[in-house]
């Protein structure tokens, strides 16, 4: 299965990878150099230290070019009264009469300790093109299942950014 992204993760992911080229990548190989100069290095922990810190940033851009090359780009589009990607989302679980909110996002950025839901998850396939004052049928299992009630769709970008983690 392809990941799914929109057109701003993987454009959130060039810029990524293009910053860990261009700025992290000669910074890492001088700490590598300036670490070997200091001698034996059996048992110079600097060197190794810096090397680990070289190969997680090319393994990282290798990652990030990885899912860029093989993910399916998916709209992020929706109608402004309906639950879309990258929307805030203020919920009411019915049985237990408590609320709370969730940021509907694409597959690879889910969170659900920062309320990050992606569109895969149980909660994010029901809320998903719903509107406020439905309620929902959010299927755990073939066993299980629990109604949500949408109170509040929060489309506003401002600061949206910021609770959405790097991948």
């Amino acid at each position: 299965m392809f990941n799914q992204l929109t057109q701003k993760d993987i454009d959130d992911m060039t810029r990524e990878i293009e910053e860990r080229k261009v700025v992290i990548r000669p910074k890492l190989l001088e700490a590598v150099k300036e670490a070997r100069a200091h001698g034996d290095l059996s048992e110079n922990f600097e060197y190794y230290a810096a090397k680990k810190e070289k190969n997680a940033n090319e393994s990282r851009i290798r990652f990030l070019e990885r899912m860029i090359k093989t993910a399916e780009i998916i709209d992020d589009t929706s109608a402004d009264d309906e639950v879309g990607i990258n929307d805030t989302v203020r919920v009411l679980f019915i049985e237990d009469n408590e609320e709370d909110s969730f940021t509907i996002v694409s597959t690879m950025r889910g969170d659900s300790l920062n309320n990050l839901i992606t569109i895969e998850s149980p909660i994010g396939k029901a809320l998903l093109g719903h509107k406020e004052g439905d309620e929902v049928s959010v299927k755990v299992n073939a066993d299980y299942s629990y109604m949500l009630r949408i109170l509040k769709i929060d489309k506003d970008d401002a600061g949206k950014d910021a609770r959405l983690r790097s991948f």
